[in-house]
C-alpha cells in the first residue's frame, strides 16, 4: 500500500488517493443525508445512521480513516435491521454506505463499485418507498446524485469495471446511477457537489 492509502504495480491494482477516498465519500454521504429524515421518521430515538454520515463527512473533510468511521457504518447497518419500514431500513442502508464509501477497495472488481454508488442507490430506493413504490421517483433521485458527482468521484468509478448484475432494485439503482455518471460529458461534470 502507498502512503496515499492504494495499492501499486499489482495486476488487478487500482492506485487510489486519500484525496479520491475522500471525494467519494462526500460524494456518498450528500446521496445519504438527503434521506436521513426517512429514517428518523421511523425510528426518532435511534441517531447511528445520522452518526455514520457525520463520520463520512468528517472523513471527507480531513479526518483519518479508523475505527471510529468502521463502527458507524456498523452501527448504521444494525440499525437498518432495527428499522419498522422498509424505506427507514434503506435509508439506514445509505448512511452506512456512506461510511463504508472511505474504505473502497483498489481492486479492479466490479463488485467495488457499490461502495462508490451504494448511497446513492439505497437513498433513491427510500425516496421510492416512501412514495409508495413509485420507479419515477427513484429516478428523480438518481438524477440528483448524478448532479452531485464531482469530476474526481466519476474519474474514479471510471477506473472500475462496470457495475455488476444482481442486487434487485438497488442494484438496478446502482447501475442506472453508474451508466449515467460514466455517460456524462466533462463540461457536464460539476467541480464541486450540489
Amino acid at each position: 500500500m502507498n502512503e496515499d492509502g492504494g495499492v501499486s504495480g499489482e495486476e488487478n491494482q487500482i492506485v487510489l488517493s486519500k484525496q479520491d477516498l475522500r471525494e467519494v465519500t462526500a460524494f456518498a454521504a450528500a446521496c445519504a443525508e438527503v434521506v436521513l429524515e426517512v429514517f428518523e421518521a421511523d425510528q426518532p430515538g435511534d441517531s447511528r445512521p445520522r452518526e455514520a454520515v457525520g463520520a463520512a463527512w468528517e472523513f471527507a473533510r480531513g479526518g483519518e480513516r479508523g475505527k471510529s468511521l468502521r463502527d458507524t457504518a456498523w452501527a448504521a447497518l444494525r440499525a437498518a435491521r432495527g428499522a419498522d419500514t422498509e424505506a427507514a431500513c434503506e435509508a439506514a442502508r445509505a448512511a452506512m454506505s456512506a461510511a463504508g464509501a472511505a474504505y473502497l477497495h483498489p481492486l479492479a472488481k466490479a463488485t467495488q463499485v457499490k461502495h462508490i454508488l451504494g448511497a446513492g442507490a439505497h437513498a433513491a430506493r427510500a425516496a421510492e418507498l416512501v412514495a409508495g413504490h413509485d420507479p419515477g421517483t427513484g429516478a428523480e433521485q438518481v438524477e440528483r446524485a448524478l448532479r452531485r458527482a464531482t469530476p474526481v468521484v466519476v474519474e474514479v468509478l471510471e477506473r472500475f469495471p462496470a457495475a455488476p448484475e444482481g442486487g434487485r432494485r438497488v442494484g438496478e439503482l446502482i447501475r442506472m446511477l453508474d451508466e449515467g455518471l460514466r455517460s456524462l460529458p466533462p463540461a457536464g461534470r460539476l467541480s464541486a457537489s450540489g
